[in-house]
C-alpha cells in the first residue's frame, strides 16, 4: 500500500500501488465547483490516468488552474484535429495561435478549396458526436524512433522533424480512435470531459473557443482583435516564406549552421519595422494635425524600454528630437501605492501613477513652458526632481513609455489626433508542430525569469509566484486598450527560445522541487528542451533580446 497526501483536503489515504488518480479522486471529498480535469503529483502536472506507485502529494485541478486549462485545451486540439480529418480526408489542420480568447486554426483541404461556414459546422457536429460517445484518449510511451516511424507513415513531417531533433530516447504519443497525435503535455481521460467549447468560422479559417478561465462552465467570450490578427498573419506569412513554420524546421536549420543568419534576419525585420514606425511619426508630425505625443505600451517583458530607445534613435535619424520619459517616473510614493486584497502593493494599478501630475506637466510642455520632470527612485520609493527639464522646440516630439500609456484617462486632455499610439506585443509566430501552438505569455515569462535573475531582483521561484498577478493586471489595465493603437509592434524573436534556453535552463533548475512554483519551472524546462540551443554571441548589443539576457548598449532604470 502507498500513502497519498491530498492537498485539496489536507488528508492522507492509503491505496494499492498503481492506482490511477482518477480512481483516487472519489475517495477525497472536497468542494468541486468545476469538473476536475488534471492533477499535480509532487508539483508536476499529470493526467488523471496517471498511476501512482510510491508515496506522493497530489493536488487535483479544474480548468481555473493554469495547468488544468492547458490540459483541457490540449485535449480540445486533438478533438478538433481528429474531427477535421474524419470529415475531410487527407486534409491538414494547423493550430496557429491564440487570438480573441480562442485559437485560430487553419484547414487545408485535399482539393485545395476554401473553407466555408458549412465546412466548419460539419467539423463542429463531428466533434459534438465524439464528445457524446465519450471516446478514450490512449497514451503510449515508446522509443522516439518508433514514434517517428508512426508519424512518418502518416505524413506528419512536422512531428517527424520535431522528434528527430528532440534528442530523447522515449516519448509519449496519443491515440483517439485510429488517429495518432503528439502533444507536449497530458490530456483529459476521454472526450466526454470536453463539454464546454465552440467552433466558429473566422477569417477563412476557424476559431476554437475553450472554457472561460474564471468560469469553466461557460465558453470564453469572444473579443474581436483585428489588428492583433493582422500582426499574427504577417508574422506567419514571413515564417512560411523562410520555410520555418514549426520548431522542427527551426531546429533543423540551426543544426545545419544557419543560426547566425536567422538572427541577422530577425534583427533586420525588427529594425525595418521600427524605421517604418519612425517614418510614419515623422509624416504625422509634419502633417495637418501635427502629432507631438508618442505613447508606447505593452505587457510585462515585451521590450518596451529597448523599443523606446531604438525608436528614439530612428526619430533622430528623421530629424526629430524626442523628449522621452516613462510613466514609472510619475509613480506615487510607495507608501501611497494602492494595495491588493492580500495587503501587498498593487504596482500595476492605474492609480499607482500620479496621472493628474503627469497630464498637467504634459499640457504645460505642449503649451511651450519649461517643465522639470521627475525621476522615480525605486530604492527609496519616492519621486525625485534632479534637474531634468523639458521645453518643447520646433522639432521635438514627446515619447512616453509605460504600461498605462494607452489608457485614455492618462492623456484625456490631449486630442486623439495629436497622439500616436504604439502597442508592443510578443506574438510567437512559430509552433512546436502543426497541432501544438506556443502560448505567447511563455515567451515573456521566460524573458522575465532570466532578467530578474541576472539583475538580482527576484529568484525564478519568486518571478513564477508573481506571474499570475502580473497576468491578471495585464488583462485589467493593458490589453483592453491594445486595439486602440495606431500601430502594433511584434517584439518576438524567431530564434528567441533557442537563445533563451542557454540562459533559462540553469535558472529554472534552481527552483526547489518541494515548492508550488516547481510545477511551472518543470513545464518550462520541458518546453525549452524542444529547441536546439543557439549561443547569443551573434545577438547585437542593440537587440531587444539584450534587455533580458544582458549585454545591451542601452541603459535601463534601476
Amino acid at each position: 500500500m502507498i500513502q497519498v497526501y491530498c492537498k485539496n483536503t489536507k488528508t492522507y489515504k492509503s491505496f494499492r500501488e498503481g492506482t490511477t488518480l482518477l480512481d483516487m479522486l472519489p475517495q477525497f471529498q472536497f468542494d468541486q465547483p468545476f469538473p476536475i480535469v488534471s492533477a499535480k503529483v509532487n508539483n508536476v502536472s499529470q493526467g488523471l490516468k496517471f498511476r501512482v506507485f510510491n508515496n506522493r502529494d497530489v493536488e487535483f485541478c479544474d480548468a481555473t488552474a493554469a495547468s488544468g486549462m492547458r490540459v483541457y485545451n490540449r485535449s480540445l486540439f486533438f478533438l478538433l484535429c481528429k474531427a477535421a480529418q474524419d470529415v475531410f480526408r487527407k486534409s491538414r489542420i494547423f493550430i496557429e495561435h491564440p487570438i480573441s480568447r480562442g485559437y485560430y486554426c487553419e484547414l487545408q483541404k485535399a482539393d485545395g478549396s476554401r473553407v466555408t461556414e458549412e465546412d466548419v459546422e460539419k467539423i463542429k457536429a463531428r466533434m459534438q458526436s465524439m464528445v457524446g460517445r465519450d471516446m478514450n484518449f490512449h497514451r503510449y510511451e515508446v522509443q522516439t524512433e518508433e514514434a517517428t516511424r508512426i508519424f512518418r507513415e502518416r505524413g506528419s513531417v512536422d512531428k517527424v522533424r520535431l522528434l528527430e531533433t528532440l534528442g530523447q530516447v522515449y516519448i509519449d504519443y496519443y491515440m483517439l480512435g485510429r488517429t495518432a497525435d503528439y502533444y507536449y503535455g497530458r490530456l483529459v481521460p476521454s472526450t466526454g470531459y470536453l463539454k464546454v467549447w465552440d467552433l466558429k468560422f473566422f477569417h477563412d479559417g476557424m476559431l476554437l473557443l475553450g472554457p472561460d478561465k474564471h468560469n469553466p462552465l461557460s465558453v470564453a467570450p469572444f473579443v474581436d482583435q483585428p489588428k492583433t490578427f493582422r500582426m499574427f498573419s504577417e508574422n506567419l506569412r514571413w515564417n512560411q516564406i523562410m520555410g520555418l513554420r514549426t520548431v522542427g524546421d527551426l531546429n533543423l536549420s540551426c543544426l545545419q549552421g544557419h543560426g547566425k543568419e536567422l538572427i541577422q534576419v530577425a534583427e533586420a525585420l525588427q529594425e525595418k519595422k521600427i524605421v517604418q514606425i519612425a517614418e510614419e511619426i515623422e509624416k504625422r508630425f509634419y502633417g495637418r494635425n501635427k502629432v507631438r505625443v508618442v505613447l508606447i505600451t505593452g505587457p510585462s517583458s515585451s521590450g518596451k524600454t529597448t523599443f523606446s530607445q531604438r525608436l528614439a534613435v530612428q526619430l533622430k535619424a528623421c530629424g526629430l528630437r524626442p523628449l522621452t520619459f516613462s510613466t514609472d517616473d510619475y509613480f506615487v510614493n510607495r507608501v501611497d501605492t494602492p494595495l491588493l486584497p492580500d495587503g501587498s502593493y498593487d504596482f500595476d494599478n492605474f492609480d499607482t501613477v500620479d496621472h493628474v501630475a503627469l497630464e498637467k506637466d504634459l499640457m504645460k510642455i505642449l503649451a511651450g513652458e519649461e517643465v522639470e520632470v521627475p525621476e522615480y527612485n525605486f530604492t527609496t520609493g519616492k519621486r525625485e526632481y534632479n534637474g531634468r527639464k523639458y521645453k518643447l522646440g520646433n522639432n521635438n516630439v514627446i515619447v512616453i513609455e509605460g504600461i498605462h500609456a494607452l489608457n485614455p484617462a492618462l492623456t484625456s486632455r490631449i486630442p486623439g489626433n495629436k497622439k500616436f499610439r504604439i502597442f508592443i506585443s510578443t506574438l510567437t509566430g512559430i509552433a512546436l508542430d502543426n497541432h501544438n501552438c506556443i502560448p505567447t505569455s511563455d515567451n515573456r515569462l521566460l524573458r522575465r525569469i532570466v532578467r530578474d535573475c541576472y539583475k538580482g531582483a527576484f529568484s525564478a521561484q519568486q518571478t513564477i509566484s508573481q506571474w499570475p498577478k502580473v497576468r491578471e493586471a495585464e488583462d485589467q489595465w493593458i490589453y483592453p486598450y491594445q486595439e486602440n493603437a495606431d500601430v502594433m509592434f511584434n517584439s518576438a524573436y524567431l530564434v528567441e527560445f533557442a537563445v533563451l534556453r542557454n540562459h533559462a535552463e540553469p535558472i529554472l533548475e534552481s527552483v526547489p522541487k518541494n515548492c508550488p512554483e516547481y510545477a511551472e519551472a518543470h513545464r518550462l524546462l520541458k518546453f525549452i528542451h524542444y529547441f536546439t540551443p543557439v549561443p547569443d554571441s551573434e545577438i547585437p548589443s542593440t537587440s531587444l533580446l539584450r534587455e533580458f539576457v544582458g549585454g545591451s548598449s542601452f541603459t535601463y532604470p534601476r
